[in-house]
């Protein structure tokens, strides 16, 4: 017989097979592009905390790298998403999470009015929540990037107009911040939803229960 040793698994085998308990949800794309952002977005604010917080500022130093630190990371925080277009399915969940559906109206319904039972919240591969924020979020690193532009290269613009980016960026930031913390909080209150993002799969039961309409069609399209 021939020797297996040193074999390699050829690059066209299939993926490996869904078990009966496990469904996929995420491909390493994907997980990385989350990732990426994730680390970015950390070291940008708190690179921030350090310029704008006097005790962190002392406590800290070196403020030119403080402040290098944080200018790139506010920069490259684009470059993960591009790069993740290269992929399928990053692309086949932008568009799910850019498509609203009816039944996002009903969980949005449900929130307001503090339904928490699974049923009375529908949801596709995103919940509408999810959709709200990859949205806004996006819009404000849009936001935070030119702002962030015009208070570099101050000599480009009046004082007045830079006074305005200044409260714009400062403000934003707040808010990036408080809306992370809640992002944050809610993955933590939900063990699957992070082992989903960190390994690729969630149990089959979670999925049914938090994601039924994704689970129940054909998952390329929900």
């Amino acid at each position: 017989m021939p020797s297996t040793a040193g074999s390699t698994r050829p690059t066209n085998a299939p993926k490996r097979p869904e078990l009966p308990d496990r469904v996929r949800r995420f491909g390493a794309a994907e997980r990385m592009v989350h990732r990426a952002t994730g680390i970015l977005m950390l070291l940008c604010l708190a690179s921030a905390a350090c310029l704008y917080l006097g005790p962190l500022a002392q406590l800290v130093g070196r403020r030119f790298l403080v402040a290098t630190v944080h200018k790139w990371t506010g920069i490259l925080l684009p470059l993960p998403l591009l790069l993740g277009l290269l992929s399928a399915e990053f692309r086949a969940d932008l568009r799910r999470l850019n498509r609203f559906a009816p039944y996002d109206r009903e969980w949005l319904r449900a929130v307001r009015r503090r339904w928490t039972w699974p049923e009375a919240r529908p949801a596709g591969k995103f919940n509408a929540g999810q959709k709200l924020f990859a949205g806004w979020i996006a819009g404000a690193v849009l936001v935070m990037a030119a702002t962030g532009l015009l208070m570099w290269f101050r000599g480009l613009l009046p004082f007045v107009s830079r006074t305005s980016a200044i409260f714009v960026h400062d403000v934003l930031a707040w808010a990036i911040a408080l809306v992370l913390y809640g992002h944050l909080r809610k993955a933590f209150q939900d063990p699957e939803a992070r082992r989903g993002m960190r390994t690729g799969y969630v149990s089959r039961a979670w999925a049914q229960r938090h994601h039924a309409r994704w689970l129940s069609r054909d998952r390329t399209d929900s």
